[in-house]
């Protein structure tokens, strides 16, 4: 691991990004957050306008960080735009594009386990697609957590699965799962350039693509002129979701990888459906059910015992 960059600046800020554990905790809090903020204006806002402005405003509010970078790295991003702005459009628009119309049918609570199992999904997805033979454990993780998602996606009866009797909320939560699924798998052909002009090329991308399906989808571009209107809490949440899971969180997850490595890092990923169960049932009043707990315990466990295998080199 390279020795990280000292920070220049003093105070508070740069404190914080000296503390990757911190870092480590802010990140996955603020992407559990995007899914209790986006149920909360259910109703208020059409998910495809809030998912515009989020895309738009993350894209203006990056680029004067980006510029400089961006100039640096112009031959390559010249060369690769398509693939730069297709990751937006896969890992940022879609993702979120499903997960915002699946919470109009199914609660936040929910969203936030199935999401639980996103590290068993690339894990099972780098096998069929790139053949990284898992481990026998790695393979028993990756079918339990599928079990939990299909608990929680029946609400407790997966014999619901055989009459494909599924909430439809749910089976939108799961396409987001496999698009960011898709996005991950994708990285390991990210062109070479920064970090910073990676992510704005991208979202530039995601916004785009976000416009389209709001012309599309969601009533035409005429939609915006109802933010006139629109209560606090719905700017408030627009706000958020420009802002926090899309630029502060993915600062904080990239300096604390910088500071402790990808391998001590990743595990953080597990504390957002935490925080975002948490959050749907204290912000929004959701409660939870028994199959919720039971199907945490299996996702957790299905995460556990891959964890345990990849740590410990446990033989196949």
């Amino acid at each position: 691991m390279t020795k990280p960059q000292e920070t220049q600046s003093s105070g508070i800020f740069a404190s914080v990004l000296d503390q990757p554990y911190l870092l480590l905790v802010l990140a996955p809090l603020f992407w559990g957050g995007n899914v209790v903020a986006a149920k909360l204006v259910v109703g208020e806002i059409d998910p495809f306008l809030l998912l515009a402005c989020r895309c738009v405003l993350a894209t203006a509010f990056i680029m004067p960080f980006a510029f400089a970078n961006l100039r640096r790295d112009w031959a390559v991003v010249r060369r690769t735009w398509p693939v730069l702005m297709a990751f937006g459009i896969v890992g940022y628009a879609l993702f979120n594009a499903f997960l915002y119309v699946g919470l109009k049918f199914t609660t936040a609570v929910n969203s936030a386990i199935e999401q639980a199992s996103l590290p068993m999904l690339i894990l099972g997805a780098n096998f069929i697609v790139f053949r990284v033979r898992p481990k026998v454990i790695q393979i028993v993780g990756v079918i339990l957590a599928i079990f939990g998602v299909i608990l929680t996606a029946t609400h407790g009866d997966p014999a619901r699965l055989l009459t494909m009797d599924i909430n439809i909320g749910d089976a939108f939560v799961i396409l987001a799962c496999l698009a960011y699924t898709a996005y991950t798998l994708g990285l390991r052909f990210r062109p070479q350039v920064h970090i910073m002009s990676f992510m704005a090329v991208s979202f530039f991308g995601a916004a785009s693509a976000a416009v389209i399906m709001l012309a599309l989808f969601g009533g035409g571009l005429g939609q915006v002129a109802t933010l006139a209107h629109a209560s606090p809490t719905v700017w408030a949440v627009i706000a958020y979701v420009a802002i926090f899971p899309s630029m502060f969180s993915q600062v904080a997850y990239a300096r604390g990888v910088e500071l402790v490595g990808p391998n001590r890092a990743a595990p953080s990923h597990n504390l957002i459906p935490v925080f975002g169960t948490l959050g749907s049932v204290v912000i929004l009043g959701e409660s939870l059910q028994p199959y919720h707990f039971l199907a945490a315990a299996i996702i957790i466990a299905g995460i556990v015992l891959a964890e345990w295998a990849a740590r410990r080199g446990v033989a196949a």
